[in-house]
């Protein structure tokens, strides 16, 4: 006669063990990706001139996110294989992803020359060089990569390792040698040994291609891609570095120099250099963090600051005022970008809004506190270079990094506001 009672009565237990089963307390870390390259074709940015039309394809671009969360922190990192994601269209993304807080997720650019203008830039004849509804699928499939990502999310372990990479990769075109030779790799797996995401940081312009060869590409990025996953297992990100002025693809031909006095090459702008390039990163990255210690109970930290930065160009305050994106901006003629610090196991972060010269790279990474210290850069915003004030116009090789940067103390004011962030945040583990 009690059983239906007993039943319902076990059946309620149940179901309360379920419901008050307190969260998992460790890492969980979740990866999805989006492809996003236009169909028809759009012609192609390689910056704030017009953009050149794309009659083919190489690769595809793609979102791709990574969530990590530990108890209520959450961080989502995203990748897109764009020249720049300025941030008016980057809190269209966070507003569609609402279990993540907004401030936690970081979206950055490749900086692939070879895809299509995300900036609206002014044409100056009264429109713009972007195509509107482009801009709104990328928004919606970043999104969707995001939000597939924390459904995807699972137990973690971390491998973090940086070591300097090999091989012909980068250069700096204004100075050969000046620029940063370090690559930071996240590795994510499962407690069973499968990959998850693998995470990977370098300085470089994917530009091997550049926007006037008539292809739409990832340019070396998806040629890595392909690699590391392939050979990893997992998706696979790529978050760039300092590489402002102009850390650039070593697609040189060093048997053709164009003026040896100078230091000028003829360049290989070919799929096979692509290729080539991007298969170079993607093994030095997994032979960088084959060997790393595995961190079993990563802690997972995040915060951020709203900067102002002064808009001193005249150049850049137009893109500023007449874009049809309606970019933010004070009545001071200033801008506000955000500036996110994240620990990571024993790695810390710091997100820079533009393309940083390698020298600020360097004076960043070595004043943070991580056991290894990564930059992302255009991520949060992508407002052009980013230069010390004693560097801004100061030869005629920054010429044009000074014209297309915001103004001569934009340098000044991350390096000063990125340090008092790593000062009044934790210290990663170690």
């Amino acid at each position: 006669m009690n059983r239906p009672r007993h039943l319902a009565t076990a059946i309620l237990s149940a179901c309360f063990l379920i419901i008050s089963r307190p969260a998992y307390a460790g890492l969980e870390a979740g990866a999805a990706s989006r492809a996003i390259t236009p169909a028809p074709l759009l012609p192609v940015s390689g910056g704030m001139g017009a953009p050149r039309p794309a009659s083919e394809k190489r690769g595809e671009l793609v979102a791709r996110a990574v969530v990590f969360r530990r108890g209520d922190v959450s961080v989502a990192v995203v990748s897109l294989d764009l020249l720049g994601f300025p941030s008016v269209l980057g809190d269209r993304v966070r507003a569609k992803v609402p279990r993540i807080p907004a401030a936690n997720i970081l979206i950055g650019s490749t900086h692939t020359h070879s895809a299509p203008d995300c900036y609206a830039f002014p044409d100056g004849r009264g429109g713009h060089t972007g195509d509107l509804a482009y801009m709104d699928s990328v928004v919606a499939k970043a999104a969707e990569a995001i939000n597939e990502a924390i459904d995807r999310l699972e137990p973690a372990w971390l491998r973090v390792a940086t070591g300097e990479a090999n091989g012909r990769i980068a250069y700096n075109y204004y100075a050969p040698d000046l620029y940063d030779r370090r690559m930071s790799v996240i590795q994510a797996m499962s407690p069973q040994g499968k990959t998850i995401s693998t995470l990977i940081n370098y300085a470089v312009h994917p530009e091997v291609l550049g926007n006037d060869v008539g292809i739409c590409s990832p340019d070396l990025v998806g040629p890595l891609y392909e690699y590391v996953d392939a050979k990893a297992g997992g998706l696979t990100v790529f978050m760039n570095g300092a590489q402002g002025g102009m850390v650039t693809a070593d697609n040189r031909q060093l048997d053709r120099p164009s003026d040896p006095a100078r230091g000028y090459w003829d360049d290989s702008r070919t799929w096979e250099e692509c290729i080539r390039i991007g298969r170079l990163m993607g093994s030095e990255a997994l032979r960088i963090v084959a060997d790393s210690p595995v961190q079993k109970d990563p802690g997972v930290f995040c915060t951020s600051v709203d900067v102002p930065f002064p808009v001193a160009s005249d150049a850049m305050w137009a893109v500023v005022t007449l874009s049809p994106l309606k970019y933010p901006h004070g009545e001071d003629r200033s801008i506000t970008a955000r500036i996110n610090l994240v620990n990571l196991g024993d790695a810390q972060i710091l997100t820079i809004p533009g393309e940083a010269l390698p020298n600020i790279g360097f004076y960043l990474k070595r004043k943070m506190h991580g056991k290894n210290n990564l930059l992302f850069g255009l991520t949060n915003d992508a407002f052009g270079y980013i230069l010390t004030k004693v560097d801004f116009a100061s030869f005629p090789r920054y010429e044009y990094v000074s014209r297309t940067s915001l103004g001569e103390m934009t340098g000044e004011i991350l390096i000063d506001q990125a340090l008092r962030l790593v000062e009044r945040s934790p210290r990663p583990d170690h």
